[in-house]
């Protein structure tokens, strides 16, 4: 028989078809065994808190990230964050897992979608190569080196100004108190200088001041001035700010004097460059007649067009990447932000898409791809386009995990992971593991909401008033006049990029009475937690101080009950000079953050560290009554009842973030809501609930606006905003206002059609 007709003889490397989990105890998981198929999409569901991102990103991304860690030298690895070992038995067959998540993209004033994606970069090197006058190299035309930045504001596109009439008010005399700035009030130390510096007239209306008055009150330099017997230092108000704050991290301020500076100092567009950030030779070179900031400013969609007419075999390469970067980011349904817009600006949803392109590109297979709720900030229309990348990541030979919630996304699973049965201590067991059918069948809570619909209310509520938007035009907001009614439930809805959050926050948000409950990290190390963000730790320190006749203040681990070696944090960071530092737990506390003597005193039986370990749903049993209960409450009404007290802030999602939020304002009795896409990483059994929750907030007298993509509360709204009719420039205009009712029966939207769809269902 001839060589070539050797038949194919099985291998060793044929037999790694599932990634093996045993023993998972990650958190919550419950010594979970699981075999996943590789090459395959598999969706993994449940509650929100049922231990599906333990499971995912807690044990098998980590595991792996670990793995590669520890294939690079020591040397190198002492640059790498330490990463400790999952709670688990075993994990076998593991291919190299990368995450694409939705933590936001830094927060760097010079990073933009362009930097981001490198799609700047190599538009960089066409200008420099094909632009004409040629100016350089590429670096020519980058703002952020030296060579290529607009030297006014550094290529920052902005320039800081103070707006004078934040700190003085024109009307009133010195002797008056016509000093807005903190710590300058009648009497005051600073406002004494002031007064008997002789440079200007006490009793003189500021607004009537001379040219030269006015210049020392506002820029005069440090001098030294006699008031009264005194030798001291005088200096204009602004020259003070500026020298004692502005220098300063904004985060580092106390919180009067952070408000302060917020109000009083203004960005404005740089005059030098126009906003575009450049060198004016940087501006002067253009391919076409279109200099590159006018490409940077272009849509992506517009800008893949014109790439698509330059055509220069020098860099014909380069060109066809350029095309294939700017196609992708269209197609993944980015086609409406432009390269100079700021990557800080992104929302959770359009950073995790930013970060999938570049692996779209890839030539790697055989790679672990994990997704968190990649449908985030999608609308119905849109996530069919992800659906379809996610089989062809899946269709190159990858393995692809994705954490969602959504049916869409479930339905094309090829494997099902499903856990539960409900969220925290009651979670964390495999429900069910299957194909999507058997998912359907098999009477989980996952199962039996599938096709779970909310219809259209029967009686939709009155509007009692409305907030009036005149004019908008933020971003892509084209002249938008609305009204938006007051005490009614109002969605706002439209595809990804069609000005919905620019209408929203850009014209409510900062308005009286209305509160926001977004879904941004929240400031605060991994010190705080549920307990001592909410107020919760107040009311049972002072239970346990009571208790036991002692000082409230040992109950805190911030303060003098903490434990001496490890400061209250429960974990001893250990340096290993070149090696990477590790975490362990503190071995004289064992983790519980206190001293052995403030862990003595109890509560009904419980220690400090016992009460903290709690869930909110055992902690509500706990204290029947009083103020503790209250907050309890709240935390449970917005779906966080499996939450632990003392969790760190930093273990929590975007959803929870925006859920605990909710939970404090609903303390303020505020007027407005406003909340952004509060579904994500809710259960289609939890959407549920939290529309009870918006009804009660509704019922109770508030008004509450939802920008949101979720059919379930668009159908359950009393009123609906609708933006489109697509996103960019083909968005920015209201399409639809009315009730749900009526735009299932005659709208001619996007949103009509999906929601049509959804409720006929």
């Amino acid at each position: 028989m001839p060589a070539d007709h050797v038949p194919h003889q099985p291998s060793p490397a044929d037999g790694h078809t599932v990634i093996q989990v045993r023993g998972a105890r990650e958190n919550n998981l419950r010594n979970v065994d699981l075999d996943l198929p590789k090459r395959r999409l598999t969706v993994f569901t449940g509650v929100s808190g049922s231990g599906k991102s333990s499971l995912v990103f807690g044990t098998i991304a980590a595991e792996s990230q670990r793995l590669i860690n520890e294939t690079y030298t020591a040397f190198i690895q002492s640059f790498m964050p330490s990463l400790g070992r999952p709670d688990v038995d075993g994990l076998h067959n593991l291919s190299a897992a990368i995450v694409v998540d939705q933590e936001r993209m830094g927060a760097n004033s010079r990073s933009t979608v362009g930097t981001a994606t490198d799609a700047y970069t190599m538009l960089r090197i066409v200008f420099s190569r094909l632009g004409t006058p040629h100016i350089g190299t590429s670096g020519a035309f980058s703002f952020n080196l030296p060579e290529g930045m607009c030297p006014h504001c550094e290529g920052l596109g902005q320039v800081s100004d103070i707006d004078v009439d934040q700190l003085a008010d024109r009307t009133k005399s010195l002797n008056e108190g016509a000093i807005t700035v903190p710590g300058y009030a009648v009497g005051s130390w600073p406002w004494s200088i002031m007064v008997g510096s002789g440079f200007h007239d006490p009793d003189k209306k500021v607004g009537d001041f001379t040219d030269q008055e006015w210049e020392d009150f506002l820029r005069k330099p440090a001098v030294k001035v006699r008031v009264g017997s005194n030798n001291l230092t005088y200096e204009g108000l602004l020259t003070k700010i500026q020298r004692t704050w502005l220098v300063k991290d904004r985060e580092g301020l106390q919180p009067h004097i952070r408000a302060f500076v917020d109000r009083a100092v203004v960005f404005t567009e740089c005059p030098e460059c126009d906003g575009t950030r450049l060198s004016r030779a940087a501006l002067s070179s253009t391919i076409a007649g279109v200099n590159i900031a006018d490409c940077s400013a272009m849509q992506i969609s517009d800008l893949a067009a014109f790439v698509r007419t330059v055509d220069d075999p020098s860099v014909g390469p380069l060109l066809d990447n350029l095309r294939h970067l700017l196609e992708s980011l269209e197609e993944i349904g980015l086609g409406y932000l432009s390269l100079d817009r700021a990557a800080s600006t992104l929302s959770g949803g359009e950073a995790q898409r930013v970060k999938m392109v570049r692996h779209l590109g890839s030539s790697l297979t055989d790679v672990t791809y994990v997704f968190d709720e990649p449908t985030v900030g999608l609308h119905p229309h849109d996530i069919r386009r992800m659906n379809d990348l996610l089989l062809r990541l899946r269709d190159k030979g990858n393995t692809v995990l994705v954490v969602e919630h959504k049916p869409e996304v479930i339905a094309i699973a090829d494997h099902v992971v499903d856990l539960g049965p409900g969220a925290g201590e009651a979670g964390g067991e495999i429900c069910y593991t299957g194909d999507v059918t058997g998912l359907l069948a098999s009477g989980t809570l996952t199962g039996r909401h599938l096709g779970h619909r909310v219809g259209l209310r029967e009686t939709v509520r009155e509007a009692r008033g409305q907030l009036s938007i005149k004019g908008a035009d933020l971003h892509n907001l084209q002249d938008v006049s609305v009204d938006v009614p007051l005490g009614v439930l109002t969605v706002v809805t439209g595809v990804a990029g069609s000005g919905k959050s620019s209408l929203i926050h850009g014209y409510l948000a900062g308005r009286e009475g209305v509160v926001v409950a977004d879904q941004t990290p929240i400031r605060g190390s991994r010190r705080s937690n549920p307990a001592t963000y909410t107020g919760l730790l107040n009311p049972i320190r002072t239970a346990f101080a009571k208790a036991n006749g002692v000082k409230a203040a040992l109950f805190s681990a911030n303060s003098e009950g903490a434990c001496p070696k490890c400061n209250g944090l429960g974990l001893v960071y250990t340096d290993l000079a070149m090696m990477a530092g590790v975490a362990s737990v503190c071995e004289e506390c064992e983790g519980r953050r206190f001293t052995a003597e403030v862990l003595t005193y109890r509560l009904n039986g419980k220690n400090i560290s016992e009460v903290l370990g709690m869930s909110v749903a055992e902690a509500l049993a706990f204290f029947p009554s009083g103020q503790a209960h209250t907050i309890l409450g709240r935390l449970s009404d917005v779906g966080l009842g499996y939450l632990r007290l003392g969790q760190p802030l930093n273990t929590l999602s975007g959803g929870e973030r925006q859920r605990l939020k909710l939970a404090i304002h609903m303390a303020e009795k505020s007027s407005t809501y406003i909340l952004d896409e509060p579904t994500s990483g809710l259960h289609m059994a939890d959407v549920d609930k939290l529309l009870e929750l918006l009804d009660r907030l509704v019922d109770e007298g508030n008004s509450v606006v939802v920008i949101e993509h979720h059919q379930a509360v668009m159908a359950h709204a009393d009123w609906l905003i609708d933006l489109g009719p697509g996103g960019g420039h083909d968005g920015g205009r209201v399409v639809f206002t009315g009730t749900p009712a009526e735009l299932v029966a005659s709208g001619g939207t996007l949103t009509a059609e999906h929601l049509r769809q959804y409720v006929g269902g």
